[in-house]
């Protein structure tokens, strides 16, 4: 029964919503395909997935699954196979051997976020962050009714927090501090020494370390090392989104200190009850050495597109003080140009047909003197959009 007209219904908005933000990258990727259905050509560098298709062989291995398996539940925390095709992945890439039992399969990085802060967090404990950051990273935090602490940071840290920085930070409610290394939006990373003092700092003040490490792989002259190399009680995140270039698969996983496993796997029961089977069966072929040779072939790509991208960006006069090291994006300081970065992005992508990241999207300190720039595309198109770029800022 409908309720009379003079009585609208109510609508009741969970107070959290307040707090969490619309994330504006996504809104400027859907401006892009409607000016692109418009028959504009949009220059793309604003999102953050692989330019590269998924490698044939796990294709292959998903279409296989597909006709010849049946596709079912699997257990919460992933099925036995592909945990320990993860636990094989660490043990010949960092030397760490790990108990199968603390590996999880999770609905990509997001849901091993969220089943993170699910079973760390009651109201009103904080979580230490870098400001820039991945955005989703503090409304996961206030999601499950925590408080995320962003703690800005500059050039003289390469955008990182740092031992002293946590120390400095730290109160009566931190319960944990997240870094993330190679970082979503700068591509820096943390010395592995300043990443040992941070958890030092944190295990002293009895709180935990989480590490996200989804670009792991996609590091330029060096491989990277898993925090996991010299401590067992961190949680660590990874996915199989950016190096193994799976981002609609939606498949992640989590490395969890020993004492949270129950939890976690009682919180995924509840949540999800399980992954995706066939983007797990999928992925029981990322670790192929065919798929490695083509993911390593897609890494020289990124590191030349990289080295095209960064210095045309400083000849157009943007400000870019440390060189990333990884992933595949550039945070660049546009104030030559604007006191605004929300509004030129929008205007860039209106005028120009370059769609870039505002960043406002990564946090609040200094946000609208930067911009992210994502680096997934050829040197072709790379080069028509710094062509596009100059055109629009000679104005």
């Amino acid at each position: 029964m409908n309720p009379p007209k003079d009585s609208p219904a109510t609508v009741h908005i969970a107070e959290r919503l307040a707090e969490i933000e619309r994330f504006h990258v996504v809104a400027l990727v859907t401006r892009a395909f409607e000016l692109e259905a418009q028959g504009k050509q949009i220059v793309n560098m604003v999102i953050g997935e692989p330019d590269f298709s998924t490698p044939q062989p796990i294709v292959d291995a998903a279409v296989d699954a597909l006709r010849h398996r049946q596709i079912r539940y699997t257990p919460s925390l992933g099925g036995d196979e592909l945990r320990g095709e993860l636990q094989n992945w660490y043990r010949t890439r960092y030397g760490v051997d790990l108990p199968k039992s603390r590996i999880a399969v999770t609905s990509g990085s997001s849901g091993a976020l969220l089943l993170t802060m699910g079973a760390l967090l009651s109201p009103g404990d904080e979580v230490l962050m870098a400001d820039p950051s991945y955005p989703a990273n503090r409304h996961f935090v206030r999601a499950m009714e925590g408080r995320a602490v962003t703690v800005p940071v500059n050039a003289a840290s390469a955008y990182q927090l740092t031992a002293e920085l946590v120390e400095k930070n730290w109160t009566p409610r931190t319960v944990a501090v997240m870094v993330a290394t190679p970082s979503n939006p700068t591509g820096t990373m943390i010395p592995f020494d300043e990443l040992k003092k941070i958890h030092a700092v944190v295990k002293r003040k009895g709180g935990v370390l989480i590490v996200d490490e989804i670009y792991h792989g996609l590091t330029y002259g060096f491989d990277a090392h898993s925090t996991l190399e010299f401590a067992d009680d961190v949680f660590v995140i990874n996915s199989f989104s950016k190096y193994f270039c799976m981002t609609g698969w939606r498949l992640g996983w989590m490395v969890i200190p020993e004492t949270y496993v129950d939890h976690i796997e009682k919180l995924a029961q509840n949540l999800y009850i399980s992954n995706s089977d066939v983007a797990q069966q999928a992925a029981m072929a990322a670790f192929k050495p065919e798929t490695l040779s083509v993911l390593e072939e897609n890494r020289h790509k990124f590191l030349q597109q990289r080295d095209y991208l960064l210095p045309a960006l400083r000849e157009l006069g943007f400000d870019i003080p440390v060189e990333p090291q990884g992933a595949f994006y550039i945070y660049a300081n546009c104030s030559a140009f604007t006191q605004d970065s929300y509004h030129f992005c929008y205007d860039l992508v209106e005028k120009a047909g370059v769609a870039i990241a505002p960043g406002i999207d990564f946090g609040e300190h200094r946000a609208a003197e930067h911009v992210r720039f994502s680096y997934p595309q050829s040197v072709a198109v790379l080069q028509e959009g710094v062509r596009r770029l100059r055109d629009y800022l000679k104005g």
